[in-house]
């Protein structure tokens, strides 16, 4: 086969994912690789699609390769999407699949994202890998690489692939009641940070609705309009001093201008799947707060014009961020069904976050997502130094190790239920123990 590596890390050949189908290129001789480094490029393929067209049209495989940024791909890579779809190259029936490397933090949206893309495309997609940044090094982890691989290549010898048919994500967009609006009584500070161009009318009704009936001050911060240098370099930087090696200024913009209001709203229309190659960049951009939680306890909401109740994976990434941040998710009101109502629950919502200082416990999501990241920092707590201290300060290096007395409790109690004439004598008692300490609650 010709196989075609789009490497969408904005490191080029220094990508730690890339190094993986570097691996296979050696261990599969008889199959032909050739490397395109969209990411680090991605200027000039907007400039010229032509190459990487004329790569694509050679290739019989296509192999999406990069490292897991913020629930999703890179935004170069992102954006390398949008320009496949907007170059109009029939890509149909050809194999596709992926290739990531992270800490397995959300790594199942990064690649459903891309699966669903490729079904957009009409691509034969195969079932990619996701591989921690260092299995690589390791002998089980080069065995899955080729194990991979090889199924990807029985996959395409024999026509097998993922038959999920492509949903129709087309938006009704029902019209968004228009209201007046006053900010003369209203206090506080609720941002809105939005992609919305001028022309985009239904966007900017439900930001405008918004706005009318939300009972606090407001303020929009168009993404759009800011002047990026670019996406995320991915070169940690900014591990130490929480400064971005770019030199435009987003750190401090970021700080100064939308982590300092009451609650943070996104508004976006839906392109390809996600919010966007723009907010994916203001998303990875982010990183200059590497893993910290600085926004924890502010409410959060979202506007969506498109299909949302239909992109599963979106609503995933959506309410993951939400909980790993720590942040109340007042709600997405879309324009699919009485849009006017879900915008004005949402502002109600809104309101009554910020007025009771009102949060919610983790879930899974949130619970999940922190853990990784706890371990991740305790071992990379003399390069991520910032986000060492901020994870002492906070509790967040809740190690099960620590809970000593729990440990040894749980050891009593197995070494009793182990025992068939203790057990017996015991009965109900031991379920009546373990509920002692939350009556002592409700008595009191």
């Amino acid at each position: 086969m010709k196989v075609l590596v789009l490497n969408g890390s904005p490191k080029g050949k220094y990508s730690i994912t890339l190094q993986t189908s570097l691996y296979l290129e050696k261990k599969f001789l008889e199959h032909k690789f050739h490397f395109l480094n969209v990411g680090q490029y991605i200027k000039t393929y907007e400039k010229d699609f032509s190459d990487a067209a004329n790569a694509i049209k050679e290739a019989d495989l296509i192999i999406f390769s990069y490292p897991v940024y913020t629930f999703i791909a890179p935004s170069q890579l992102h954006r390398f999407i949008e320009l496949l779809k907007a170059s109009g190259l029939d890509v149909s029936g050809k194999f596709a699949t992926q290739i990531s490397t992270s800490k397995h933090f959300y790594d199942v949206t990064a690649h459903k994202y891309i699966e669903e893309n490729c079904k957009d495309l009409g691509m034969k997609y195969i079932k990619g890998l996701s591989a921690d940044m260092d299995d690589l090094l390791t002998e089980e982890g080069r065995k899955a690489a080729k194990e991979f691989f090889a199924y990807v290549c029985w996959c395409v010898e024999n026509d097998v692939y993922e038959t999920v048919p492509k949903q129709d994500a087309a938006s009704a967009h029902l019209p968004v009641g228009t209201i007046s609006i006053s900010e003369d009584e209203k206090s506080g500070d609720v941002v809105i940070v939005t992609d919305c161009t001028k022309d985009d009318k239904q966007l900017n009704d439900m930001i405008n609705r918004f706005r009318a009936v939300l009972k606090h001050k407001s303020r929009i911060v168009n993404i759009l309009e800011y002047p990026f240098s670019g996406g995320c370099l991915g070169c940690f930087n900014c591990a130490v001093t929480g400064k971005c090696i770019y030199k435009d200024g987003f750190d401090d913009f970021l700080r100064n201008s939308i982590q300092t209001a009451d609650a943070i709203i996104y508004a976006f229309s839906i392109k390809d799947h996600s919010m966007g190659s723009i907010f994916k960049m203001y998303d990875d951009r982010q990183f200059c707060n590497g893993h910290r939680t600085v926004t924890m306890g502010k409410p959060t909401g979202y506007l969506v014009s498109g299909n949302y109740p239909k992109e599963t994976n979106l609503q995933m990434i959506i309410e993951g961020r939400s909980e790993v941040g720590g942040n109340f998710l007042a709600g997405v009101a879309c324009d699919e069904i009485n849009p006017d109502a879900e915008i004005d629950r949402l502002a109600a919502r809104v309101d009554y976050a910020i007025d009771n200082n009102y949060s919610q416990p983790r879930n899974f999501y949130g619970v999940g997502g922190m853990k990784i990241f706890r371990d991740l920092i305790w071992l990379m707590r003399g390069l991520m130094r910032a986000d060492h201290e901020f994870y002492k300060k906070h509790g967040i290096y809740d190690f099960p190790q620590k809970k000593k007395g729990t440990v040894l409790k749980m050891y009593l109690v197995g070494a009793l239920i182990s025992s068939p004439k203790l057990k017996a004598k015991m009965g109900s008692k031991m379920t009546e123990g373990m509920l002692m300490p939350y009556k002592k609650v409700l008595d009191k």
